[in-house]
């Protein structure tokens, strides 16, 4: 019998014309989903309607960015008692049928942070996500002193129980940065798996990301984490490294 219960949150914030379709492919894969309505303004209310006996819905009317929308999700899986919580964004870009493999991960690593880790060099990757997430890992590894090839994804698996109600501080796209800062700090296993993604076109493509506020954002991040890094986390990286250690 397996023992983790896993479900599968989708936070969203106007992305009705996909977001049917990426409910359709999770679905197919996973029956337990959580859509968290991040106050959209288009016909997503409508949408998960349709879908009202099939999943959990958990919404509220003002935008409060991908951050909040995240630990809503998080609070309502630990309420519904799942113990991972695998996170897929809304816009179309993940494969649903990468979701096995994040489930497999984690049975083999019940305690880590599955990270999907994408191909950065495909020809349908715009190259400011390449530049940002060349940009994040670098201040990743001086923060944590680990390396990660993609930290930027939001295609994940988290352990929650592990995480123990640890919740984002920030409410934006820096936060999945700083969930993934924390988790290391607290000595977290943090563990990448290959996934697939597709970007549509630019004329096409639905993003709420704004490249010079949420780059400023991240940079502050980047800089307010690095003076934790040293005041709090490698402390606190060796501290549990010695409890670890003297306890066998």
């Amino acid at each position: 019998m397996n023992p983790y219960k896993i479900c599968v949150i989708i936070p969203t914030y106007n992305n009705g014309q996909t977001l049917s379709a990426v409910i359709d492919s999770v679905l197919s894969q996973l029956q337990d989903v959580i859509v968290v309505n991040d106050g959209s303004t288009d016909s997503t209310g409508e949408i998960l309607q349709r879908y009202a006996e099939k999943i959990e819905i958990v919404a509220y009317e003002k935008n409060r960015g991908k951050g909040f929308a995240l630990g809503c999700g998080f609070d309502r899986a630990e309420q519904l008692g799942y113990t991972h919580a695998i996170t897929i964004d809304s816009d179309g870009q993940h494969d649903a049928s990468d979701l096995p493999h994040f489930v497999k991960a984690a049975n083999e690593n019940p305690n880590g942070l599955i990270m999907g880790c994408r191909n950065l060099s495909e020809d349908n990757m715009p190259k400011k996500n390449t530049f940002a997430n060349k940009f994040s890992n670098f201040w990743f590894t001086v923060q944590t002193a680990r390396r990660l090839s993609d930290t930027q994804t939001g295609y994940r698996l988290y352990p929650l129980l592990k995480m123990k109600r640890l919740r984002p501080f920030t409410s934006r796209y820096e936060a999945e940065l700083e969930i993934l800062i924390r988790c290391a700090w607290r000595n977290i296993a943090i563990l990448s798996i290959p996934v697939h993604v597709f970007y549509a076109p630019e004329n096409k493509r639905v993003t709420h990301f704004r490249p010079g506020v949420d780059f400023a954002r991240i940079s502050l991040l980047n800089s307010v984490f690095v003076l934790l890094a040293i005041i709090y986390g490698y402390p606190s990286i060796f501290i549990r490294y010695l409890i670890r250690k003297t306890n066998g």
